[in-house]
């Protein structure tokens, strides 16, 4: 989700100065040094583990639901519209719990916070399938959810301070490991289920194995707390984009800016939203559409995970090709229409053309990747990025919490698909027109200095 190509633009003597709370001053003239003095192989191998298998953990507990939706819902005798609350946990999750993530690195150091996220991920996973109520179940995946959320805000500070000198790749290697944890839990959580007797509880259950091994590497670092973050946070997702990273770790300074009064911050907020509310709504419901078109629950959830994979491929290709347009309405406009041609299909052939709908909404999926890079290329400065950043994440998650709710309210009241496609299509209209005004090359301190 990251063009690797600006971050090499970087100074090196700018981009691998260790932080000056922690040098050593004996060692004030090496480079590439977080700490005091430079890491040992074994250490940046094992932080190379825990990235990856943390990565692996921030969408299983989503995806694997999606999956065994059904099973669920028939189990603690879930209402549609319940569903839909459930599905809309995610983002309010993200949006709530996300802005504690830099107090809590400041006070305990951001690998032993993700360590913590870790664990409560395995235990919000191992306690929710054996709550025994509705209440339980939501209260459980919350807890998991809060582990996703401060270890997705933390992760690519953790990039930063321990690999300064290749943030691109190791932005990329995470990015990647995202998507494949994303995909493999839509795709294997029906055949887990049968192969473990069919019980859904045990399907969902099985995903606490691997939070609980992303928990072993970082037990080792959580007394390496290295620099605070709190400068650096709100651009961690920006710094995926592109020219984020190269201006956040140069450390340029800006005046605070009221993004309340710029239009291209509104728009690329408003467009942040709509992007995130049709990705919460296919993770939690595209599965169930298609079984309720007559695909079978294992092919459902195999499905769901072709959507979910065309973001390993297309998070590479996307933002460098946005980074050499001087506007970027055009991709919003081919994600847009590729989107709008896969619910066309949903909604008049579901079963027949099943694959070739999921490959379409698989690319309109990759408004994320290119929101991010649009956060990046918005703004002047580090700082300027940051807020924006800031603003759009925080605003966006907002936005898309109603979204899967609606949708299971609509399916509820109106028995069937038709009506809950219509509006994932309505959506996608204004979804296209806040991302053409976002993707023009202006910047958001011309708009909102002052």
């Amino acid at each position: 989700m990251v063009s690797e190509e600006t971050t090499r633009t970087t100074t090196p003597t700018t981009e691998h100065q260790p932080p000056a709370a922690t040098a050593a001053p004996g060692n004030a003239g090496a480079v590439g040094e977080p700490r005091t003095a430079a890491p040992r192989a074994w250490t940046l191998r094992l932080v190379t583990v825990g990235i990856v298998l943390a990565a692996l953990n921030l969408r299983p507990a989503i995806t694997s639901l999606g999956a065994l939706l059904e099973e669920v819902r028939d189990g603690l005798g879930m209402s549609g519209s319940v569903a839909g609350l459930l599905t809309s946990v995610p983002p309010l999750c993200f949006a709530v719990f996300g802005v504690m993530a830099p107090r809590l690195a400041r006070r305990f150091g951001p690998s032993a916070v993700v360590c913590a996220g870790m664990a409560a991920i395995a235990a919000g996973l191992l306690i929710r399938p054996y709550a025994g109520s509705t209440a339980g179940f939501l209260v459980a995946s919350a807890l998991a959810l809060m582990g996703i959320a401060v270890s997705n805000v933390l992760m690519p500070v953790i990039v930063k301070r321990w690999f300064p000198d290749r943030v691109g790749s190791m932005t990329g290697l995470y990015s990647m490991a995202l998507a494949l944890g994303t995909s493999i839990a839509a795709a294997i959580t029906v055949p887990l289920t049968d192969a473990l007797g069919g019980s859904w509880q045990s399907g969902l259950a099985v995903w606490a194995v691997l939070a609980v091994a992303a928990v072993l590497p970082w037990l080792p670092l959580v007394r390496e707390r290295g620099t605070a973050p709190g400068a650096q946070e709100p651009a961690q997702e920006a710094a995926r984009g592109a020219s984020a990273g190269e201006s956040a770790v140069r450390g340029e300074q800006t005046p605070v800016l009221r993004m309340t009064r710029s239009r291209t911050a509104w728009a690329l907020a408003v467009f942040f939203g709509l992007q995130a509310t049709a990705a919460y709504i296919t993770m939690g419901w595209m599965a169930q559409i298609y079984r309720d078109a007559g695909v079978s629950a294992g092919t459902a959830g195999l499905l769901l995970a072709v959507i979910m994979v065309m973001g390993v491929p297309l998070a590479f290709v996307i933002p460098r090709v946005a980074t050499r347009l001087p506007h970027q309405g055009p991709i919003v406009l081919v994600l847009g229409v590729c989107g709008l041609a896969g619910y066309a299909g949903l909604y008049f052939a579901p079963a027949g053309g099943a694959w070739a709908w999921a490959l379409l909404l698989g690319v309109s999926n990759c408004a994320f990747p290119l929101a991010l890079t649009m956060v990046g290329m918005r703004a002047r400065t580090g700082t300027g990025v940051a807020q924006l950043s800031a603003f759009a994440q925080s605003t966006g998650y907002l936005i898309s919490i109603p979204g899967p709710l609606l949708v299971g309210v609509l399916y509820q009241s109106s028995g069937g698909w038709g009506v809950p496609i219509a509006l994932m299509s309505a959506l996608m209209i204004p979804q296209m027109v806040v991302g053409f005004l976002a993707g023009r090359d202006r910047t958001v301190e011309d708009e909102a200095a002052g």
